[in-house]
């Protein structure tokens, strides 16, 4: 299926049937990406006394519970819910499902303490004019162990809260990166890029996602995307998504 669609006043089509599935999928045990030391996904089969819910230890249906915490076990979108002392959830935020993207690719800058950080003015070379409200960090390098990469306690690469607050000045309501987190993994809570986003706690923007630990293949170069981004209707701060691209060509 192909549509035409029009973006502030700049008229694309796209391709329904060729999409680009950037989610990592969520697999039980230790073959998946996990950080912030959370517990692996697991789904366990129900067990009774005399039946199992597993079809390959002979029961009749697969009938199994799950565990996972949507921040450590893979691709999940969160609001400002996250780091909000009044309940706010994503099922409730997340209500326009459809966006205007920009996939960039960065290298994260090595700072004099260690740490890689994607900066301001590395993006300000990066994002285009045609105001995209979604942008989608690929960093670099780039390569398949981003899915099955264990980053608890290896101060993984953040982008500086200056460059989400440019990100902010340019009108982007969802940001989608390939890192566990937007802030430093150790930071002792201050959670600057994660404020910055959100405009927390001053005035708080609840209609803005961050989307965390999506893969973008190299086989998509970078550009204009139509995104549409699917979760799991959880009503807490975050869930389990699956953000699908299509890619956009001016008509």
């Amino acid at each position: 299926m192909k549509i035409s669609l029009s973006h502030n006043g700049i008229n694309y089509k796209a391709d329904l049937s060729d999409g680009i599935d950037i989610s990592v999928p969520l697999v039980p045990g230790s073959d998946a990406p996990n950080c912030f030391w959370a517990p692996h996904f697991t789904a366990d089969p129900v067990r009774s006394e005399d039946w199992v819910g597993d079809t390959l230890q002979g029961g009749g249906v697969n009938f199994k519970n799950i565990h996972l915490n949507p921040h450590g076990n893979g691709t999940h979108t969160e609001c400002v819910g996250h780091i909000a002392t009044e309940p706010i959830t994503i099922n409730e935020v997340l209500t326009d499902y459809h966006h205007i993207a920009q996939v960039i690719s960065i290298y994260p800058q090595a700072m004099d303490n260690g740490d890689k950080v994607i900066t301001k003015s590395q993006l300000e070379n990066s994002i285009r004019k045609e105001c995209p409200n979604a942008l989608i960090i690929r960093t670099l390098p780039n390569s398949d162990d981003k899915k099955r990469r264990i980053y608890s306690g290896t101060n993984p690469p953040y982008i500086h809260h200056e460059a989400v607050k440019y990100i902010v000045d340019q009108g982007i309501q969802h940001l989608l990166l390939d890192l566990p987190s937007v802030d430093r993994e150790q930071d002792d809570g201050l959670l600057l890029a994660h404020k910055a986003f959100w405009s927390y706690p001053s005035t708080i923007d609840n209609k803005k996602t961050i989307t965390e630990m999506v893969f973008v293949n190299n086989n998509a170069p970078d550009g204009l995307y139509l995104l549409n981004i699917q979760i799991a209707s959880f009503e807490l701060d975050a869930s389990p998504s699956k953000p699908i691209i299509y890619k956009l060509i001016k008509e």
